[in-house]
């Protein structure tokens, strides 16, 4: 068994270039030895595990959805909404929630003290990621990239 205690776990932090985008997060799972870019299954582990910290008036990440990932959430403490295609759902401690893929979704901390809460995500391979705000994709084969682009015609560049 491997254990390890989140009291002590160093906090990652993030903030977008105007820190219109903000937050902090102990990625439990790479603690206990996951490895995120390995394609052997007994290292990459079948679920990640974080415990995200929000700031007041801060949200995590752009408005998203994902093309195979599987995202669970438990508000531990402090509150705010989450927002998806229906639009805003207040959260508070206590409150679980799941997205599960093609379903678009962000946090945002409208409260006056740091929103915390457990994320677990499965990790499939062949992940991409849609924002539908900014109407931008991530994807990650070959490797991690960002693009924004039109629709094309499957033979489009190949004759």
């Amino acid at each position: 068994m491997r254990k390890v205690n989140t009291k002590t776990m160093a906090e990652e932090t993030w903030a977008s270039p105007k820190r219109k985008f903000a937050g902090a997060g102990k990625e439990i799972s790479e603690e206990l030895g996951r490895e995120p870019r390995s394609t052997d299954l007994d290292k990459r582990h079948p679920f990640d595990v974080e415990i995200c910290r929000v700031p007041p008036g801060k949200t995590p990440y752009p408005y998203h959805s994902h093309s195979a990932q599987w995202e669970f959430y438990h508000v531990i403490s402090g509150s705010g909404v989450a927002r998806d295609t229906d639009g805003n759902t207040a959260i508070e401690a206590g409150d679980a929630f799941i997205f599960k893929p093609g379903e678009a979704h962000q946090l945002i901390n409208n409260g006056t003290e740091d929103l915390i809460l457990y994320v677990v995500a499965d990790n499939p391979f062949g992940e991409s990621s849609y924002y539908p705000d900014s109407k931008k994709w991530s994807v990650r084969s070959p490797e991690w990239k960002l693009l924004r682009s039109e629709g094309l015609e499957y033979y489009d560049g190949e004759e």
